[in-house]
């Protein structure tokens, strides 16, 4: 037993090694924002998919491009539009007339990486389109279905306040990335010193450190954190409180109209063990589970008009929950 425990725990902390190694060479080019950095990592290692929301000119293409070319895996960058199409995304049927047969033609989602840039640009139907790619990792065309490669990234990012052109993202569509980050403004040193590197140097060189297949073994390592039944307790509670509708009991849940699902609570569970593998342990901890929160939840909560008009966001309501609910 303590052979399996020490392998556990040597291959956790070989797993933390390479992603620091992996945040370290993000660096380079990405400057002040560790928070979404170690959040990419975060989603790629748990297995889901994630949004970035921050207004334009915050180095968001750049990071997936970069993130790209640290893990060695393809990618593809979708800008979303009004006029674009289902097929533009998952490819279509082309008929060749030298066999008289329908042939498929993949579109970009067949990739590892896929950006869809400004992703709440484009009408409903397409936006759909991308559900069967993000939760089942497959297309179908005509009547035929195709996996996707794996590992498949989807990341996603919206512009908060522009709003004139825009398709609000549904609610089924959203539960479907695991996380949502917010890019925000850097701090004067940090500006300055954005300036002062990609003034002088416009394409900065960064190493490759993982691969598809080892970023698929590293998804493996999050199975040897341990979490107690305590803390699943704890996850649970947590979600069941997003849901609690008895404003007695709980003031905050009038700023609360709909409350996070089942898949939350998986996300929460998961994102808890990856942050415990960030940090070199096996085990996960009550912070591990704040931590991750309000990147999990913040997009899974319906708010009222009651939030709207205190000027309330997920954020705010996530933290009340996280006061009130018990730590073990």
């Amino acid at each position: 037993m303590d052979t399996v425990k020490e392998s556990a725990g040597e291959t956790i902390r070989q797993a933390m090694n390479l992603l620091s190694r992996c945040r370290q060479e993000m660096g380079k080019r990405i400057i002040g924002q560790e928070g979404v950095i170690n959040g990419l990592f975060m989603g790629l290692i748990a297995g889901g998919h994630v949004l970035l929301e921050g207004v334009p000119g915050l180095a968001k293409t750049l990071m997936v491009q970069t993130l790209a070319e640290v893990l060695d895996l393809d990618y593809k960058r979708i800008q979303f539009t009004p006029d674009l199409l289902p097929s533009d995304l998952i490819g279509s049927l082309v008929y060749r007339q030298e066999t008289g047969a329908f042939e498929a033609r993949k579109g970009p989602v067949f990739t590892n990486i896929v950006l869809a840039d400004e992703i709440n640009r484009a009408p409903a139907k397409v936006q759909s389109a991308l559900l069967e790619a993000m939760q089942e990792r497959q297309v179908t065309l005509g009547n035929e279905t195709y996996p996707l490669p794996e590992p498949l990234f989807v990341l996603g990012t919206q512009n908060p306040i522009e709003q004139e052109g825009t398709y609000a993202l549904p609610e089924a569509q959203l539960d479907r990335f695991l996380l949502k980050l917010k890019v925000s403004y850097l701090s004067n040193e940090n500006e300055l010193q954005v300036l002062r590197r990609m003034g002088v140097e416009k394409k900065i060189p960064v190493n490759t450190i993982l691969t598809a297949e080892k970023l698929l073994e590293l998804r493996e390592a999050i199975n040897l954190v341990r979490i107690e039944p305590g803390i699943q307790e704890y996850i649970v509670a947590i979600i069941a409180a997003t849901r609690e509708r008895d404003r007695l009991v709980h003031p905050y849940a009038k700023f609360i109209d709909f409350g996070a699902s089942s898949r939350g609570s998986l996300g929460l569970h998961r994102c808890a063990r990856a942050s415990a593998l960030f940090q070199g342990r096996d085990y996960v901890l009550p912070d591990d589970v704040k931590t991750v929160c309000p990147d999990v939840l913040r997009h899974r909560l319906v708010l009222s008009y009651e939030a709207e008009s205190e000027g309330l966001d997920g954020d705010d309501v996530i933290a009340h929950i996280l006061k009130v609910v018990p730590v073990p």
